[in-house]
């Protein structure tokens, strides 16, 4: 069953009289009256991992908090719940006690150790495992049922997409059926929540392996959430590279999937995994900021239909961001 967005309950307001404006962050405590009537004035809203879980204890109970405080301010704004489709991130306490029962529901690599991110610490959900598959679209089936949330938002699909990322940690034969695994929850999760919820993916990715930069899985999903946007990768000059981009935002957009463009202001910075991660370098904010920004703002109104949001930021981690709380021009 694909997602029509249409036909979905719960879309996002959306005008053209201003720049359409997404907004996508975490803090791990609780947020502040100006914070949250910030976040209010934002049609749509995704809170990030860790979000409240210092303050309320999890990020299941952070994340419900923010958004019902969001919602007395603005009953029309949109609030995605941030999970993440294979990695396991600390602060979720229902993912803590699924492993606690079920401790093989962790991905291991070829000798039986734990595979982890690049940070030698965070692990992944194994999903060629049955249960596994199970317990997060339970997970997601529940929180997606809270009153305070419109949706949900699906990050690290192209790590599990893109062969390269786990052929290196588990082998060929493990990432097919890590895959299999994939896809087969996507195709369960839209059958369950399709109808009634947003489900917006970190999809679009211009990639050699992808048949069609990432559209061929949008059936799934309400739409894409774009990063990664501006690489010089896999042998493309920056300016071909940007270009194929631009073109599938542009198909899928006017197919009137929702996109959600997260450009960062910041210079990409040289340690993130080609294709795969967008990691920016700080700004400061002394420094003039227009040119950039006219920039971002140009190249997503070059792809922007109705329905199609930005969010310029520099980071997501709003305690260490030098723009936040600010209003660009």
């Amino acid at each position: 069953m694909a997602q029509n967005v249409e036909s979905t309950k719960n879309l996002p307001e959306f005008s053209w009289d201003t720049m359409p404006l997404y907004m996508h962050l975490r803090k791990a405590t609780t947020f502040t009256k100006e914070e949250l009537k910030f976040i209010a004035k934002h049609p749509l809203i995704t809170f990030e991992k860790t979000t409240g879980s210092r303050t309320y204890g999890s990020t299941e109970k952070g994340t419900i908090k923010a958004a019902q405080a969001v919602k007395k301010l603005n009953p029309n704004a949109k609030i995605l719940y941030y999970k993440n489709v294979v990695i396991n991130w600390p602060s979720y306490k229902e993912d803590e006690d699924f492993l606690n029962k079920h401790p093989k529901g962790i991905l291991v690599d070829e000798q039986g150790e734990k595979a982890l991110m690049p940070n030698k610490k965070t692990g992944f959900f194994d999903l060629s495992q049955e249960k596994v598959r199970d317990y997060w679209l339970d997970h997601v089936t529940k929180m997606t049922n809270n009153p305070a949330i419109d949706g949900l938002f699906m990050d690290a699909n192209i790590k599990v997409l893109a062969p390269v990322f786990f052929n290196s940690r588990v082998g060929i034969e493990k990432q097919k059926a890590i895959e299999t695994g994939y896809l087969s929850m996507m195709e369960e999760l839209n059958h369950r929540l399709g109808n009634d919820n947003l489900l917006i993916a970190n999809i679009l990715r211009v990639r050699p392996e992808f048949k069609d930069v990432g559209r061929e899985y949008l059936k799934f999903f309400s739409g894409s959430y774009i990063e990664g946007f501006e690489h010089q990768s896999f042998g493309m000059s920056y300016e071909d590279y940007l270009a194929k981009g631009i073109e599938a935002v542009q198909k899928s957009a006017r197919e009137g999937k929702i996109i959600a463009m997260s450009m960062g202001i910041g210079e990409a910075s040289k340690n993130a995994e080609e294709g795969i991660d967008d990691v920016r370098n700080k700004i400061n904010i002394n420094n003039d900021l227009t040119k950039r920004i006219d920039y971002i703002l140009a190249i997503f109104l070059v792809c922007a239909e109705k329905y199609s949001y930005i969010y310029p930021h520099d980071g997501y981690g709003i305690e260490k961001s030098a723009v936040w709380l600010k209003t660009f021009p």
